[in-house]
Parts: structure tokens; C-alpha cells; sequence
């Protein structure tokens, strides 16, 4: 089995392993910098759980931003019926890609 961690970040739970990359909301750090997250929830290594109460103690996840960018455009359209109502608007959110370095 291969090891892997629940961490909390930007209040947001996420399941990650050793060299995964995700999106998460914009962080607010340059590219390439390094950083750690310490509210990890649960480790699992092979068949050894480490459950946090709330957190893990003493444990870590180091963290590289690889990139900032803006994510696809959707579509939010108002509507009402009967009235000729309607307005369409486009939006972009802000995200980071973060990879991850290690779990210790």
C-alpha cells in the first residue's frame, strides 16, 4: 500500500500522496516557493493509521506552488420568466497548482 495524508488547507479537506499535483484556491505565494502544511487530519502508511484529534502531532506535509493561474470560464445566467429577464456573466477563479514534496 502506498502512503498518503488528509490535510486541511484554506479549510478545504484534501486526500494526498507523495509527488501529487491539485488545485486549490489561490495562495497567496510566489511560484516555485516551498511552505508546509501542518494541519494534517490522518496518515496512512502501509497498514499503520495515525488519526488526528483534531491533528496529527508532530506531523507535516512540505509543499511546492508550481504555478498561479485563472481557471476555465463559466457561465452564470439570470433568468426570469414572463418578464424578458435576462443576463448572462462570465467567470474565472483564481487557482494555484500545488505539488507535493513529502509526508513526514
Amino acid at each position: 500500500m502506498s502512503k498518503y495524508a488528509i490535510i486541511q488547507l484554506q479549510g478545504k479537506q484534501y486526500q494526498v500522496s507523495e509527488g501529487d499535483t491539485f488545485l486549490v484556491d489561490q495562495l497567496d505565494k510566489e511560484a516555485g516557493s516551498k511552505f508546509d502544511v501542518t494541519d494534517v487530519l490522518l496518515v496512512v502508511e502501509g497498514s499503520e493509521r495515525k488519526i488526528g484529534q483534531p491533528i496529527v502531532e508532530g506531523a507535516k506535509v512540505s509543499c511546492e506552488l508550481v504555478s498561479n493561474q485563472r481557471g476555465e470560464k463559466i457561465r452564470v445566467a439570470k433568468y426570469k420568466s414572463k418578464s424578458r429577464y435576462r443576463k448572462v456573466h462570465g467567470h474565472r477563479q483564481y487557482q494555484s497548482t500545488v505539488k507535493i514534496l513529502k509526508i513526514a
